[in-house]
């Protein structure tokens, strides 16, 4: 008997990742719309709920929104072309 166990990773294949630059950071927070993304994983709507109030204690100026994809794991260019077109900034959330 061996003392090795062999995986496999039933996903296949990771896809190539092409490194990309940061956004440039804000000089402030007041008055932009921060959007905080659920991405649908285990707790992290509670995780974007906790963020929301904290944003809401500390930094009432910075108007947050909720968003969550319409699928976990698929890509949803409508939420992005959203936040894209209305938001200063986003958050993901991937819960615990």
């Amino acid at each position: 008997m061996s003392n090795f166990v062999k995986v496999h990773d039933p996903r296949g294949y990771p896809p190539k990742v092409v490194g990309k630059r940061l956004a440039p950071r804000l000089e402030s927070l007041d008055g932009k719309i921060i959007y905080l993304v659920d991405c649908l994983f285990d707790n992290s709507d509670a995780f974007m709920e906790q963020l929301r109030l904290w944003f809401a204690a500390h930094l009432p100026k910075v108007v947050t929104r909720k968003i969550s994809p319409r699928e976990s794991w698929v890509d949803d260019p409508g939420m992005r072309a959203k936040i894209a077109a209305e938001g200063n900034a986003a958050i993901l959330g991937v819960g615990l």
